[in-house]
């Protein structure tokens, strides 16, 4: 079985099936890793998601910052701050069912090579740590009491790990991590809104994966999130997020003893929905 990790699809859908075709994907036989960001800014959130559900097994997403955002969404009016294309996902009939296929989704999701998160790991946590705050959170969103989660998630406090963290704060913490973190400073303290490539940041700032003695160096961790990065590989992380809602690329990256990549020219279809 051919394992392929993919980037951020962010509603290209048909981007994605072309992707798919470039990597003959035999759903009988191979399995995708969706690393997250599933919806929202592209033309085909609600496509998207119908597609990604109807492989069942043959797919694992994690979820990404702007899944999440759909999953608050959801639990509230939509607003004139909703994206159109999240706005046709909870019009559609099929509403309740991808909604709640969507909340059962994992935060972290690995076998006995690669470990797969949307954004990041904290430098504090190693894979048992990490697997355990996944658990924690996805209970919590699977939970009959989930729209409490959702409504509570939302702020940039608390920044740095502590194991005396407890109740919301605590899963605050790490869906930041899982979903929306970039750069950590040295003692591990997480800045969840400089987005910028790294280079462009202060100079107290490093990317998450290149703090010093990070508790998760002996995890091959593949994750997307930061377009602006786009494609690296180093520190035993594979980032795969290229940009294709930006008119950059859809990346899949074939997982195994030689990791390999595939990838594909997409159209700048950031306005095609919406103003983003």
């Amino acid at each position: 079985m051919a394992i392929y990790a993919i980037g951020d699809v962010q509603g290209c859908y048909d981007e994605l099936l072309r992707l798919l075709d470039t990597i003959a994907f035999n759903e009988h036989n191979d399995q995708l890793w969706f690393v997250g960001d599933l919806v929202n800014r592209g033309p085909k959130s609600l496509e998207t998601l119908r597609f990604i559900k109807s492989l069942g097994d043959s797919a694992i997403a994690v979820l990404g910052n702007h899944d999440m955002h759909l999953l608050a969404a959801a639990c509230s009016v939509p607003s004139s701050n909703t994206k159109a294309a999240l706005k046709e996902v909870l019009a559609a009939p099929d509403r309740d069912e991808l909604i709640d296929w969507l909340r059962h989704r994992p935060l972290f999701h690995h076998n006995d090579q690669f470990c797969m998160v949307h954004a990041g790991i904290p430098p504090q946590w190693d894979f048992n740590q990490t697997k355990q705050m996944a658990q924690e959170v996805e209970k919590a969103l699977q939970s009959n009491d989930y729209k409490i989660l959702l409504k509570a998630m939302y702020g940039d406090k608390p920044d740095i790990w502590s194991p005396m963290l407890h109740g919301t704060p605590r899963l605050r913490f790490s869906i930041n991590c899982f979903t929306r973190m970039r750069y950590c400073d040295a003692e591990g303290r997480v800045e969840m809104n400089f987005n910028g490539s790294p280079g462009s940041q202060p100079n107290h700032l490093m990317p998450w994966f290149a703090v010093p003695n990070r508790k998760s160096l002996d995890m091959k961790i593949v994750f997307g999130h930061w377009s602006s990065l786009g494609y690296y590989e180093g520190h035993d992380c594979y980032a795969i997020d290229t940009g294709c809602l930006w008119g950059g690329q859809l990346t899949a990256l074939k997982l195994g003893e030689r990791v390999e990549r595939f990838s594909i020219d997409c159209s700048d279809t950031k306005n095609k929905v919406g103003k983003i």
